[in-house]
């Protein structure tokens, strides 16, 4: 695993524009970096990364299914008690899933460790299948990288088949909040994708979507929504007005209800518990003293925290790294602390693509502490032998 320097492609943004990439650069900053991409092995990529997303995937669908049977479970991931049906209904009846992604700590030696898993709400995701992908290619086109260079990155394909593979035969919506130019591109790639395999598709804003009389959810013309993509966290629906409908009503929801056990970071302490040792999974636990300063070698993460928001480490040398948030009342955990490499001024993490269920691509951020945020950077990859 290598960080190689290199020129950016002097049309990138001109190209990135053109496909409708249009939050590469945030706030003045790259969003997109090509200034340099980073390297690995064909070995590296099937043992350390894809293997164990496989492997991952599999044991956390074990998990869901032992949750969903017990309400001391669901209790403990802190979900309301009122969405328990919904959610053990959703498993049991097999509702289908599209996507997710778990995000490593990895360098190169060693066994990759899984820091975390999204897998109800995961952006990042047309800069991974699509836009890293147009990169290669054109640097190889342009003679610029070697012709047998190669990528992770099987993303796209697979969106493609476990859209084909719904089969659906009415209208799908993919929804996303008015304000987040990330969150629509990733519902508007995701919509294109599925209208490349025939789906009729829509986009709805979030705040747009109605609810009539008769429990059904419809757009602003009043037309049902038979399929929704709701790029909207479950933890959030929970708490809101209409989340209490969602399950007398007759929409198809992806990310399904089920998703909601995966989707919080009081997840690892359960897939620790049940797979202890296990060489892709650091230890983690409930968190009985939140109040306390964090203890050297772990960090403290909220379940619900994203972005980075209200984790709090301290590292062997007891230097202390924490950002603020809003999450400052929800529950914690503590999971052991795994350091991002460094190369150069920059942190590296890892974040590997679950397309259905199987491992199906790798995307690269930096940030430039050990807490990766949403001011991170996105570098594309290679493999090379």
């Amino acid at each position: 695993m290598k960080k190689i320097h290199c020129a950016e492609r002097h049309d990138w943004k001109q190209t990135a524009d053109s496909l409708g990439f249009l939050f590469h650069t945030i706030d003045g900053e790259p969003y997109w970096d090509e200034r340099a991409y980073y390297q690995f092995t064909l070995e590296q990529i099937e043992r350390d990364l894809e293997d164990p997303t496989t492997e991952i995937h599999d044991m956390c669908m074990d998990l869901v299914a032992r949750v969903v049977q017990s309400e001391a479970l669901l209790g403990r991931l802190s979900i309301p008690a009122p969405f328990y049906d919904m959610i053990r209904t959703s498993w049991l009846e097999g509702h289908p899933h599209l996507y997710g992604r778990m995000d490593f700590s990895y360098n190169g030696t060693g066994p990759a460790k899984l820091l975390e898993l999204n897998y109800d709400t995961p952006t990042s995701l047309y800069e991974a299948a699509a836009f890293q992908w147009g990169w290669l290619e054109q640097c190889i086109e342009r003679g610029l990288l070697p012709r047998h260079a190669d990528q992770f990155n099987s993303i796209d394909t697979k969106l493609h088949q476990a859209f084909a593979q719904l089969q659906l035969n009415q209208p799908f919506y993919f929804a996303s909040m008015k304000d987040s130019i990330e969150d629509k591109g990733t519902t508007d790639y995701l919509r294109l994708v599925a209208e490349k395999v025939g789906i009729e598709s829509r986009h709805i804003d979030i705040e747009d979507i109605g609810l009539t009389s008769e429990g059904r959810f419809v757009d602003l013309q009043d037309r049902w929504i038979p399929h929704l993509f709701k790029l909207h966290a479950w933890e959030f629906i929970f708490h809101e007005p209409f989340g209490t409908a969602i399950a007398q009503s007759d929409t198809q929801f992806f990310e399904p209800a089920w998703k909601s056990i995966l989707s919080n970071k009081g997840i690892l302490p359960l897939l620790w518990e049940f797979n202890k040792g296990h060489p892709n999974l650091l230890a983690a636990h409930l968190d009985t003293e939140p109040g306390r300063a964090v203890p050297k070698g772990w960090v403290r993460k909220p379940f619900f925290s994203r972005e980075g928001a209200n984790i709090e480490l301290q590292t062997a040398d007891g230097l202390i790294v924490k950002e603020d948030g809003p999450y400052t009342d929800a529950p914690f955990i503590l999971q052991e602390f795994a350091p991002l490499p460094k190369f150069g001024d920059s942190y590296t993490l890892i974040g590997s693509w679950v397309i259905g269920d199987q491992a199906a691509g790798i995307g690269v951020r930096e940030d430039n502490s050990l807490i990766t945020k949403d001011s991170s950077r996105f570098l594309p990859h290679l493999i090379l032998d």
